[in-house]
């Protein structure tokens, strides 16, 4: 339960519910009966509305709404020390530790295999966009084996695509055959609401999800052009009053319950500050689309855009702000089991990406 209490609250309801679901058919599947199904399926559910429930009940929990690019490592960065942050911030920390496995002519070796990749369009230089394309990328691989690990359950045809009929059936097939009047409502508003997302995602309008459009839809706030539903998913959650637009005592109190407490803690204080200030940025106490959008997406600062800057800056001998496969070889203590690598994994296989 601790875990719980520390997600915020449309993240929660959204994944703990995706992660019932997938519990559930794996449930249907072994015993191959609807009624055990239908039976495990709302227990389950009924346990994910508990946990909800009590997340949002404690009274100064703060839920946090702000999508915020991962740091890339907790180390201080300091090359005049170490590479460590470099490390990090290419392999996750865990990951990092393989870099002693090798050898620098292994190292070297191995690296120089996946310039090849990062060189997106074949013409022998990395810039620094290839650079932070792959560093992003390589920063989302958890998302991509996730949705590896999903991809059977819903591909019911094996054609290596997922239609919204398929993903509709396996999701919500026992509530289509066996309405429960008690479910009903719920079950209507978050079936209404996956076919929106699944639309948005779907690039090509056909309803059928290639791997990367389905992992648009299960994963939202990582594709840019999926950033607009999620703004409106948080603004229908949010908005209590219907009127389109969120108000500061409907921001404040999706954060914060207000029960069992004789004064606001001083975060919500803060907070409350923070929506006059800042939130609200025409001063007309309500926060529109863009408001939202700047408030739980912000752009301020992106992390792999400055390790690539960096990158680039520490291994461009030539200074002509590209990067040949001897210049990033040369410094291969920089970059070796990196994020460029494959979190790693690519210096110690050799099934890179």
């Amino acid at each position: 339960m601790e875990w719980a209490e520390t997600v915020s609250g449309d993240v929660l309801a959204c994944w703990m519910y995706r992660f019932v679901r997938l519990e559930a058919e794996a449930v249907f599947a072994e015993e191959k009966t609807r009624h055990l199904f239908s039976m495990e399926l709302r227990s389950l559910l009924t346990c994910l509305v508990m946990y909800v429930v009590y997340a949002a009940a404690k009274p100064t929990e703060k839920k946090e709404r702000v999508h915020h690019d991962p740091q890339l490592s907790n180390k201080e960065h300091n090359d005049q020390e170490n590479f460590d942050y470099d490390h990090d911030a290419f392999l996750g920390q865990e990951a990092a530790k393989t870099f002693d496995q090798l050898t620098p002519e292994e190292s070297r070796e191995r690296l120089g295999i996946i310039v090849g990749k990062i060189d997106a369009d074949k013409d022998g230089f990395v810039t620094e966009n290839e650079l932070k394309a792959w560093i992003k990328k390589a920063q989302k691989k958890y998302i991509y084996d996730n949705v590896d690990r999903q991809w059977k359950d819903f591909d019911l045809n094996s054609d290596g695509m997922i239609s919204w009929e398929e993903y509709k059936n396996v999701t919500y097939g026992t509530y289509l055959d066996e309405p429960d009047p008690d479910d009903g409502f719920s079950y209507k508003q978050m079936m209404s609401r996956d076919e929106r997302r699944f639309r948005m995602a779907d690039t090509n309008g056909d309803m059928i999800a290639s791997k990367e459009e389905f992992t648009a839809f299960l994963h939202p706030e990582e594709f840019d052009y999926m950033k607009e539903i999620v703004v409106l998913e948080t603004m229908e959650d949010i908005d209590k009053n219907g009127d389109g637009l969120i108000d500061l005592e409907e921001y404040i109190g999706d954060m914060y319950n207000h029960e069992g407490d004789s004064q606001e803690p001083e975060w919500v204080k803060t907070e409350r500050e923070q929506f006059a200030e800042f939130r609200d940025k025409n001063k007309d106490g309500k926060m529109d689309k863009e408001e939202t959008k700047d408030w739980i997406l912000p752009t301020d600062y992106d992390h792999a855009e400055a390790e690539a800057k960096h990158l680039v800056y520490e291994s461009d001998a030539d200074k002509d702000g590209k990067l040949t496969k001897e210049e990033i070889l040369e410094k291969y203590d920089l970059f070796v089991g990196s994020q460029v690598t494959q979190y790693g994994e690519a210096l110690v296989r050799h099934d890179e990406f």
